[in-house]
């Protein structure tokens, strides 16, 4: 490999390990890199420039204001008690209570950390008043977070669409059945471990007038996902305009209909929303040059032909390429990962021939379950700040959880059909 190729892999390495922040390490890389190849630096600005004047990151921004401010106007506590009344008469039933939370949240904020707060704050102090422990109370509500990556509108299905050139619209759909699965696994683990817990019936069955009074109470938190939706398919909007739908309408019934957000609270929310936004385009944007780099130096076809001089068998390759991307997600946050990794993995999809929107899947979940697993799982710190437990307590309870996310993932591998079949019939 050349010296730039050097500086861009090992050097990068290397200021990982000396603690240098992801974002300002690949972007020292990739002046070293530049340097040495004796390309203008000027490249580095233009591609930050460039990657900040993307149109359909327009929909990044979007979402995350629209959570935020979901969050705010009364749109979270009404899903949840949506959910209580569904499933509450269940053994484990308020576990399932989160996790059905998480999954209508999920369809709302698109963001794994932002569905974690949303419902872990309210969750985890109803759960251990129930008899359920606190480190499983925070596990489920930290392994319920990732849904928001996979249920649309995702955040990062946005992002990897921008990436790699693939529909939005598809990605979107793609992540509605492994969600959906994971949802279900993570319901089967409440009941297993209620039962073995000790609590058994959390309260009575909802009556009909209790279960049409929540929908009724929660309909307009439940129209926003089909009207997001709904108007994407539908040709209405495109999935960028869609964030901007989604910020008019939370706005509307957040200040007007519940009546629990004043327009005084705004400055604080888009505070709040334009520093998350801040910092993942700006990881993005400088790592749009490290991408550029890498792509120059020829990295891609090397490290193809690497994983096919291990095994050519595609059942294998795939494997080893799932293995690196958890690997990856335990260090490193999704957006770095995806624009680090793209040209390599959409290089490697490519030799495999898989579909697009089917390795964007692969990809988005593999991150997903990175929030998941120490040392920087965001979700486990979240948990932690919620409940006061320390993060090692939450990882040692999170592993019930964390298999069935490992095993859906797996079936999203080798199973296309499981990523294909919505976004096909919507063609």
């Amino acid at each position: 490999m050349s010296e730039a190729a050097w500086v861009l892999t090992l050097g990068t390495g290397a200021l990982f390990i000396l603690g240098v922040p992801i974002v300002f390490a690949i972007g020292i890389a990739s002046l070293g890199a530049l340097v040495l190849a004796d390309v203008g630096i000027v490249i580095l600005s233009q591609k930050m420039i460039q990657g900040s004047t993307i149109f359909s990151l327009l929909a990044v921004p979007c979402f995350i204001l629209a959570g935020d401010i979901m969050q705010t106007g009364g749109l979270a506590s009404r899903l949840i008690n949506v959910a209580r009344v569904l499933v509450r008469h269940l053994t484990g039933g308020l576990g399932m209570v989160t996790v059905l939370s998480a999954t209508f949240f999920a369809a709302l904020s698109g963001s794994s950390p932002a569905t974690t707060a949303a419902i872990g704050s309210i969750m985890i102090p109803e759960m251990e008043k129930r008899g359920y422990r606190r480190d499983f109370s925070t596990a489920l509500a930290a392994s319920a977070g990732p849904l928001g990556q996979m249920i649309p509108p995702s955040i990062p299905m946005v992002i990897w669409g921008v990436i790699s050139e693939t529909s939005i619209t598809a990605l979107f759909f793609a992540g509605i059945v492994p969600g959906l699965l994971t949802s279900f696994g993570l319901m089967v683990v409440c009941y297993w471990v209620a039962r073995a817990q000790g609590v058994l019936g959390d309260e009575h069955r909802a009556s009909g007038r209790e279960l049409l009074a929540a929908v009724a109470d929660g309909k307009w938190a439940l129209l926003t996902p089909l009207i997001i939706l709904g108007g994407i398919y539908g040709g209405v909007f495109t999935p960028t305009e869609a964030g901007a739908v989604a910020v008019a309408y939370s706005l509307v019934i957040g200040v007007f209909v519940h009546r629990e957000m004043k327009l005084s609270d705004l400055p604080g929310i888009l505070l709040k929303s334009m520093r998350t936004t801040a910092i993942a385009v700006f990881i993005l944007t400088t790592a749009l040059s490290f991408g550029f780099l890498i792509a120059l130096e020829d990295l891609p076809a090397r490290v193809t032909q690497l994983l096919f001089a291990v095994s050519d068998d595609p059942v294998v390759v795939l494997l080893m390429l799932n293995l690196l991307l958890l690997i990856i997600g335990a260090f490193m946050d999704t957006i770095s990962a995806m624009v680090i990794l793209a040209t390599v993995l959409i290089a490697i999809g490519q030799q495999l021939g898989l579909d697009p929107v089917h390795l964007g899947a692969i990809v988005v979940i593999n991150l997903a379950i990175g929030f998941l697993t120490p040392p920087f799982g965001i979700n486990l710190f979240v948990g932690a700040a919620i409940s006061g437990l320390r993060v090692e307590a939450i990882a040692r309870a999170i592993w019930p959880m964390l298999l069935v996310e490992i095993l859906v993932l797996l079936a999203v591998t080798y199973i296309p059909a499981v990523t294909l079949t919505i976004p096909r019939l919507l063609e």
